[in-house]
């Protein structure tokens, strides 16, 4: 446990980022997935309808700033394991893809409450205000909108 409160900076973030991803990445393997996999299942888990595809697609390259064809690839890599199926342009979740991912998703929440649990709610809010502002300027780098 940490004793001293390191300044927030972008190496601290991508710290946290890419250990709590190599953790996720971990139960992935083991479920013979990938993090870009986990993602863009995720998205098509939680619409409400099918997706047009190239919705879907661009979904995926806005939240993990990938390029489109990977991600194409990766939606035919989902497709080809039966956990989605094409309906002319629109994408929609399988029961496998359900099922697929509700396991994953109990099995990384247990994670998650050990590296989440204990934080105090304030802490968390601080933390997500800081976030969500670091997200949205470098998003805005991104568009080459900064000011």
């Amino acid at each position: 446990m940490t004793t001293t409160a390191p300044k927030a900076d972008a190496r601290a973030l991508g710290l946290a980022h890419y250990a709590a991803r190599a953790a996720l990445e971990s139960v992935l393997a083991r479920h013979g997935a990938t993090f870009q996999q986990q993602i863009t299942l995720r998205l098509a888990v939680v619409a409400e309808a099918p997706l047009a595809r190239a919705e879907l697609v661009a979904q995926v390259v806005g939240s993990l700033k990938a390029d489109a064809d990977e991600v194409e690839q990766v939606v035919e890599e989902l497709t080809a394991k039966g956990l989605l199926a094409a309906e002319s342009s629109r994408i929609r979740v399988t029961d496998a893809g359900r099922e697929f991912y509700a396991g994953v998703t109990a099995e990384s929440s247990r994670i998650s409450a050990r590296v989440w649990g204990g934080i105090p709610e304030e802490d968390l809010m601080a933390a997500g205000r800081v976030l969500a502002l670091v997200t949205e300027r470098a998003n805005a780098e991104l568009a080459g909108t900064a000011v």
